[in-house]
């Protein structure tokens, strides 16, 4: 367990095998009603769907279930304006609680939803990826795409509970393990050279979802992200470390179209190689450095380079310009999280072409 430590929304982060079983006796606290709305997706739904709700029910927690297309377009404008319908049409109210039961798409709709459906409503997080597990389940942002670029519009809406159960990473397609993964390199790169070094050492037990390597993976990634948090909520200042590869990534992923050709991790595996290789042109880091992170990234079978991550060649104008609908740009000036010697990173400011 790794505890997010923000005062009164404080909250717990669960990460173990089985947890699908306990869920209804683990959420009944949280709730003032004894009822809950699920947010899934499809694919998620037809492979878990039923051992959640039998849990909820045990628990006594009536649990109307809606179900989403998977997929990053679902993440969009339309996507919320039925979700929050689907809400009104149940009736919930404040004393209810959303469960947000899939991977990072359906947390980031579903804890957007709960943030705005009636002023804000409780919610809990019961990831079902790597990615999710290990990232976007902690730490309270939620948002959606639009045409403009990736997770423009959202909220920081903090979880009541995460419920990270091991055992459902065992049904995801190796692409989306190896897609998790990069979020998990991440942590190693952003400082944690014992970590780093220990991912170079057991990428393939990782990946290959063996007991101990995964779960001692899913909790150092989670305790980085939780002491990054518990120091900068609202991402003033540090929390920024988190988005390495990020402003790369998201503007390889717009003008990808947000679908199956390039994922959210494979999208951020290429954009850490980048910033690396930036790194090291601008001097900030060693080309070593540079050649190692690439390196650990390649092994695990992601992207680095941009020609690696579609068919079609990228427009160097239109990847700028999405780079500057990114959230982390202020004053005409592109900010890009960057390597200095040591693998501590900092976040730099480039202008950006075109701004008057």
């Amino acid at each position: 367990m790794v505890a997010v430590g923000l005062g009164d929304r404080s909250y717990e982060v669960v990460i173990g095998r089985g947890l699908l079983d306990e869920a209804g006796a683990r959420i009944a606290p949280f709730l003032k009603n004894r009822r809950v709305a699920v947010v899934s997706d499809e694919t998620v739904w037809a492979l878990h769907g039923a051992r959640l709700t039998a849990s909820l029910e045990a628990a006594g927690i009536a649990c109307p279930a809606i179900v989403v297309p998977p997929g990053e377009q679902t993440k969009s404008f339309e996507g919320l304006a039925d979700l929050s319908d689907r809400l009104l049409a149940l009736e919930l109210d404040r004393g209810d609680l959303i469960v947000a039961f899939g991977g990072g798409v359906v947390g980031d709709l579903a804890g957007f939803a709960a943030a705005i459906y009636k002023r804000g409503i409780d919610f809990v997080q019961i990831p079902t990826t790597l990615l999710a597990q290990v990232d976007s389940s902690v730490g309270g942002k939620t948002a959606i795409d639009t045409p403009r670029g990736k997770n423009l519009v959202g909220a920081f809406h903090q979880p009541r509970l995460v419920l990270a159960d091991l055992d459902v990473l065992s049904t995801l397609t190796d692409r989306d393990m190896r897609a998790g993964y990069a979020e998990v390199i991440k942590y190693g790169l952003l400082g944690d050279f014992s970590f780093f070094e220990w991912l170079e050492a057991n990428a393939a037990s990782v990946l290959a979802r063996e007991p101990q390597a995964l779960s001692h993976a899913v909790a150092r990634s989670v305790e980085m992200k939780s002491q990054i948090v518990i120091e900068d909520e609202k991402e003033a200042g540090r929390r920024a470390l988190l988005n390495l590869g990020h402003t790369f990534g998201h503007a390889l992923e717009a003008e990808t179209g947000y679908g199956d050709a390039l994922l959210h991790g494979e999208a951020v595996a290429a954009g850490s190689a980048i910033a690396f290789r930036f790194s090291a042109a601008q001097g900030l880091c060693s080309a070593q450095d540079a050649v190692r992170a690439e390196a650990a990234i390649a092994a695990a079978g992601l992207p680095t380079r941009m020609d690696a991550v579609a068919s079609t060649a990228f427009s160097a104008q239109a990847l700028v310009r999405h780079m500057g609908q990114d959230k982390k740009a202020q004053g005409g000036k592109l900010t890009f999280i960057l390597a200095r010697a040591g693998r501590r990173l900092r976040g730099q400011g480039r202008e950006r072409p075109g701004r008057p």
